[in-house]
């Protein structure tokens, strides 16, 4: 089966997720790729349209089990044609839960094929200097593992003569999902006298959060935690605040230190 482009969806406020499904691209042999990334609210004012003879990536982290709600609109009005689809979640070392399950759901009435899932591995959101979980993933490692996984993907694809042939994949989770999605309504973050008001966390909030003249200012019922502002922060202005997202952090460190590895869903 030939397919005529290849386009990589990704939502990725610190850049795990958009990593791996670039390390996956690189295990395929198409020529035409294309970066969907709807990590921004601008990005996302546009729908996505796809066809059969295209191959679609979907990559989305782990938010407490599930797809990020903020996304869940914008991936409901993907418009595919019996498009073979590639699902990915990335999580931080904890868990994905339903997550890739929940993915594929949103995403089959919308005309996507199942061909293959993963499950990988990025630092976690609230890993920092004092806590950390999954430190530097994806690495090397990971990013193999990515492109190999893509490889074996190209090889079903050379294997079939059609969409119709495709071995439909199914995902690991349950349904009802096993948490609600809602994420935390908190004053989290502390910004220092270094700020120098850059508009760089601006830049990278996927919510519009920040105040682009004064990046103090910060919606907290926009917020959803990501910590992209904190990570990307040249000055390293920005840190957690004691309260519930840095004894999370502290927890989800103690608690998952341990490696774990991607796990795979391809016939």
């Amino acid at each position: 089966m030939n397919t005529q482009s290849l386009k990589l969806v990704c939502f990725s406020p610190t850049g795990t997720t958009k990593a791996i499904l670039q390390g996956i691209a690189c295990g395929l042999s198409q020529g035409n790729i294309e970066i969907v990334d709807i990590t921004t609210p601008n990005a996302r004012k546009q729908t996505l349209k796809t066809s059969e003879d295209e191959l679609l990536v979907v990559g989305v982290p782990v938010y407490m089990g599930r797809v990020p709600a903020l996304i869940t609109e914008w991936l409901r009005g993907i418009q595919a044609q019996n498009t073979p689809t590639i699902f990915v979640v990335v999580y931080g070392n904890r868990a994905f839960e339903d997550a890739l399950l929940e993915l594929t759901e949103i995403l089959i009435p919308c005309g996507c094929i199942p061909i293959a899932g993963a499950a990988f591995i990025g630092e976690h959101s609230f890993s920092g200097n004092e806590f950390s979980t999954a430190k530097g993933r994806p690495d090397a490692i990971d990013l193999l593992q990515a492109k190999l996984f893509g490889q074996r993907i190209q090889e079903k694809l050379n294997s079939i003569s059609s969409v119709a042939n495709i071995s439909v994949v199914e995902m690991p989770g349950c349904n009802p999902y096993r948490w609600n999605g809602k994420l935390w309504d908190v004053d989290f973050i502390e910004v220092s006298d270094a700020c120098s008001h850059c508009g760089i966390c601006a830049e990278r909030c996927p919510t519009g959060a920040i105040d682009s003249e004064n990046s103090s200012v910060i919606d907290k019922e926009k917020c959803i935690t990501c910590c992209a502002c904190i990570k990307s922060c040249p000055q390293k202005a920005r840190t957690m605040k004691a309260g519930l997202v840095k004894d999370a952090s502290m927890r989800v460190h103690n608690l998952n230190k341990e490696r774990k590895e991607p796990e795979f869903f391809l016939k």
